[in-house]
Formats: structure tokens, sequence, C-alpha cells
């Protein structure tokens, strides 16, 4: 990956962006990193299970594929979800930060970087970044929407593990799926959310919790695991089309 540039609607005033999905673009992965901001919509179409980083930092992940580098949701240039996480959305795009000066006082200003040698770019076919005046197109806009539920998404992520910690709630998860007697799956180190310690909350720690929201995020992540019926399903799906 180039090293990222800050956007901007006069060096890249005719800059195009390349829509759909296929494995060019970096779309055939079999999980991809989740966010808090997004359970809501991940949880009707992928499930949600936990990760430990190196230095044991939890993060989120939805699952969308059971061997390496597996995707079940991509078909052909085509993504069969209603939804799409925004690790995956938001492409090439990541936010960067400026520093200025205001009222005597230095703060980060969040600005929307890109690779621009990442092959979604052309200067002769796609959507464009900006309007013909200098203001920002439809594509960019959304672009900026999915940056800010990954980065305020990424802020509220530590202190929703935390709060799980403290209740009690994380649990590993073993997940085997059989599908006939010679093919069989078993996915290592996932964490989830205990239903017995999630059912068994009661007081200060359940108030606690709903007052947070993160009781609703406990919810929305157990019921995400009714999907993993549809990986399955896909999976027999794509193996009997001999794909």
């Amino acid at each position: 990956m180039s090293q990222p540039v800050l956007i901007d609607n006069v060096e890249h005033h005719d800059l195009k962006y390349i829509s759909g999905h296929a494995p060019a673009f970096g779309d055939s992965v079999n999980q991809a990193p989740v966010f808090p901001t997004e359970f809501a919509d991940i949880q009707r179409e992928y499930p949600i299970f936990f990760r430990r980083d190196n230095q044991g930092t939890f993060y989120a992940i939805a699952l969308l594929g059971l061997d390496k580098d597996e995707n079940l949701f991509l078909d052909g240039n085509h993504w069969n979800a209603r939804y799409i996480p925004a690790m995956i959305a938001r492409g090439p795009f990541l936010i960067g930060f400026k520093s200025e000066e205001i009222d005597g006082e230095t703060r980060r200003e969040p600005m929307i970087h890109a690779d621009i040698t990442h092959p979604r770019f052309s200067r002769t076919e796609g959507e464009p970044l900006f309007l013909p005046h200098g203001g920002n197109a439809p594509r960019l806009e959304r672009i900026a929407r999915t940056l800010r539920t990954i980065h305020t998404g990424a802020e509220v992520m530590p202190v929703m593990f935390s709060s799980f910690e403290a209740a009690g709630l994380l649990a590993p998860i073993e997940v085997d799926i059989r599908l006939d007697e010679t093919t069989a799956y078993k996915i290592p180190d996932l964490f989830g959310i205990s239903a017995e310690a999630l059912n068994g909350l009661k007081g200060e720690a359940l108030h606690a919790l709903n007052q947070s929201g993160f009781l609703a995020l406990a919810f929305q992540v157990m019921s995400s695991l009714g999907n993993m019926s549809k990986i399955i399903e896909l999976k027999n799906h794509k193996r009997g089309a001999g794909l």
C-alpha cells in the first residue's frame, strides 16, 4: 500500500471510484473487523464473535466464510447482504488527522485520506468523488459516513469490552461445524457473550450496562449467532455448485 494522501477537490477533482466487489478489491476475506456502532446492522446478516490480539486486547469480527480467503457473501461482483461491514465498505479510504491551531489550542482534525494507487480509483470510469463545482459527490459523502462509523466505534470499543469484562459476560466459544461425514470445521480462539451471565445480570450491574447502551449491544451479539445457519447454508450451496 502506498502512502495515503489527503483527498481534496483541487488535486483530485477528476478522481473516480469504481464500485462493486471482487477479489481484486480485497473482498476475499473470511472475516472482517466490526465496531459497536454497526452491531445493529451487522447482527441482521453475520455472526459476531470476539477475538484477542497479540496484546490480549479484545476486538469484534463478523464471520464471512469458513475457508481461508473465503467470502461466502461474495458472488461475482456482487455482495449478497443488506449491509456491508464498514471496514470493507470504506475501501481504500481512511481517516488521517491534521493539526490546527484554533483559539491558541492545537487540535487534531479528522480528514479523509486514501491510497490513490488502489485499483478502485480511476480517472476515466466510475463514480466521481467531487461535484463539478467542488463539493463532495454522494459517493464521498457515503465514505465519510462509513469512516465516522469506524472512528466512533473504535473509541467506544475499549469501553464496551471493559464493561463486558466487569460484568463477567465474556466467555470462550467453541465453533464446530460438520457439513457431512468427511467435512468439518473448527474455528479456534473465539469469544462471545455468555447467555447464562447475561440472563443472570441484576441490580447495579444490569443498570450500568443498560444506561451505557452496552446491554443492547450484548443482546445484538447473541442474536447474531443465529446467522451461523446462513453461513452453513451458503457453504453447502457453494459446495453443491462445485465452486
